[in-house]
Parts: structure tokens; C-alpha cells; sequence
């Protein structure tokens, strides 16, 4: 559950220090160009011209293919103000990592500082926070105290939802709902869920410029050899004593995350929707620089 804002943890406290520790690091190394971070091919429709070897083929204007006998692709432009928002996972899942830095903690400091990125340069940021039910959906804004604002309402303290099972299928269909004109849309969870969330993502995938980023902790896919503990489901509570000095546990335990690890990516693969893995380890600069170079070479 997320804490309550201290004198440590108010959003001023939390913008200023990713200020000088995250944006100003990023700033040098990416030089200001942060295009390739967050647009693809661009966001409003500009132009039709003939297919070539290169293009995504998931530009391609069918109807007008038809027409004209010929392969011909959608080209877009960046709007010079775009909207953006978030989609953000706030179920107890979430909880899980290290005490100083668990997801929740990754996810706070990340959304906070793209939110920032976009706003200085007059972009437009909202989101919808979901905890295993739509909790609230914060309308876009442009200035310094939108962001301050977001910063606060994830830092605020939340109730329990109870012994339900996380369902990403409610938010991504929150967000079909609510953006009525193609947006920027970032997707931040573990991707912890029931079935049926493949599908809206896909529609947004379709409909949006979307960028899906997987919070994850090392320690859900190896345990440590730490000899007898007690486990808990973050989404139900139920508890189990289980023995990690026991080998045979560990492999299985590993074996069970590696399948589950690949059947997100074949998933994925289907769906047509690249997504970017942020450990709780990882340095934040770090990361945001090698997912604006993943998709600037994505988009070679």
C-alpha cells in the first residue's frame, strides 16, 4: 500500500529531486531530443504515398490500395502540442520489491518525470488510476502543478481492494473510452492480470501511439536461498510456508516465471505491441536512455 506524503515524500520534494538527479542527466544525454522517446511515425494523419521496401506495414491504407491497385502507406506528423496519457496499475502487486524501491516506488518516480518532459515543452498530461477498479481519472493539463498534482494522487494513501485478482482489461478499456482523439498513451504495470487484456491493448496499440513499460523485481522470477519464509499473495492476501533453501522448489519456481515471462511475449508479439521492462534495480536514467534508443531502432 502506498504510504502516506511525509516531509520526505511530498510531490515538490519528490519533482525537485528528479529535477537535478533524472531530467537534468537526461537532458545531456539525449541532447533535448527526446522525439525518439515519445513519438513514433507521429500522431495526426498527413499524407498517402506509394509503399516502399522499408515501411511499417502497419501503415498501410488498404481501401486506397484497393483503389489505386498499388500498396500505399499513411504518413503522419507530430503534433507540436500532444496529449498524453497514463495508464497506471496501482494494484497491490505493485507493492512487491524492496522495502526502499518497490514498483510503486519505480512507477511514481517514472511517471513523474515524463510527465515533466512533456509538460515543459507544453504538452498535455492525464491519467487513470486503476487499484483492481477505476479509482480516478485525472482530466489533461499543461502546467508545472499538473504534474505536481499526478505526483499527489499516487502518493496518496489507498484502501485495500479486497481479496480480488488484478483485470488490465478494465483499465486499457477505460482508456478506449475516454481518448476520443488519437494520443500519446503510456501503459506502466507489471502486466499481472486474468486473461482478456490483449485485446484492448491491441485496439489502443491500433489507435494511439502507445508505449507499454513493465515495472518488475528480480526477486519474482529467482528466489533467493533464504531458507524457510512465509509468502503472500499481494492480490488476495492468502499466505503459504514454503522452504527456498529446498533446490528442487527454486528451479520450479524460476521454470513457472519463465513460462510466464514467455507466454507475455508471444502474447505481445501478436498483438503488435512493443513493451519496455524496467527493473526496481535499474537506474531510472539508465533506463529511460536504452527505451529511446530501443525505439528510435525500432523505428530504423
Amino acid at each position: 500500500m502506498t504510504p502516506e506524503p511525509n516531509s520526505t515524500t511530498t510531490p515538490e520534494r519528490i519533482l525537485r529531486r528528479l529535477d537535478w538527479q533524472v531530467i537534468r542527466r537526461l537532458d545531456g544525454l539525449l541532447q533535448g531530443d527526446y522525439r525518439t522517446l515519445f513519438y513514433g511515425d507521429g500522431l495526426d494523419f498527413a499524407d498517402l504515398r506509394e509503399y516502399q521496401l522499408a515501411d511499417d506495414i502497419r501503415h498501410i491504407d488498404w481501401n486506397v490500395t484497393a483503389r489505386m491497385n498499388e500498396l500505399y502507406v499513411r504518413q503522419y506528423v507530430a503534433d507540436r502540442e500532444i496529449t498524453a496519457w497514463f495508464l497506471l496499475d496501482l494494484s497491490p502487486s505493485m507493492a512487491f520489491g524492496p522495502a526502499a524501491r518497490p514498483k510503486e516506488t519505480v512507477l511514481v518516480d517514472l511517471v513523474t518525470t515524463l510527465a515533466r518532459l512533456l509538460t515543459r515543452n507544453g504538452n498535455r498530461v492525464g491519467a487513470i488510476l486503476y487499484n483492481n477498479r477505476i479509482e480516478r481519472i485525472i482530466p489533461p493539463g499543461s502546467s508545472r502543478n499538473q504534474v505536481l498534482r499526478l505526483t499527489r494522487e499516487l502518493l496518496r494513501q489507498r484502501p485495500s481492494p479486497g481479496k480480488t485478482t488484478t483485470d488490465l482489461s478494465m483499465l486499457l478499456n477505460a482508456g478506449l473510452n475516454t481518448f476520443h482523439r488519437r494520443s500519446l498513451v503510456f501503459v506502466v504495470s507489471d502486466f499481472m492480470s486474468e486473461v482478456g487484456w490483449l485485446r484492448p491493448l491491441s485496439l489502443l496499440q491500433h489507435r494511439h501511439e502507445l508505449v507499454g513499460i513493465r515495472l518488475w523485481d528480480p526477486r519474482e522470477v529467482e528466489l533467493p536461498d533464504a531458507g524457510m519464509i512465509v509468502v503472500e499473495d499481494a492480490e488476495t492476501g492468502e499466505q503459504l510456508l514454503v522452504d527456498t533453501s529446498n533446490a528442487a522448489f527454486r528451479r520450479r519456481f524460476y521454470a513457472a516465471a519463465e513460462r510466464h515471462e514467455a507466454t507475455l511475449k508471444a502474447d505481445l508479439q501478436r498483438a503488435g505491441v512493443d513493451l519496455y521492462a524496467i527493473s526496481t534495480e535499474e537506474d531510472l536514467v539508465s533506463a529511460i536512455v536504452r527505451m529511446a534508443a530501443l525505439r528510435k531502432k525500432r523505428r530504423a
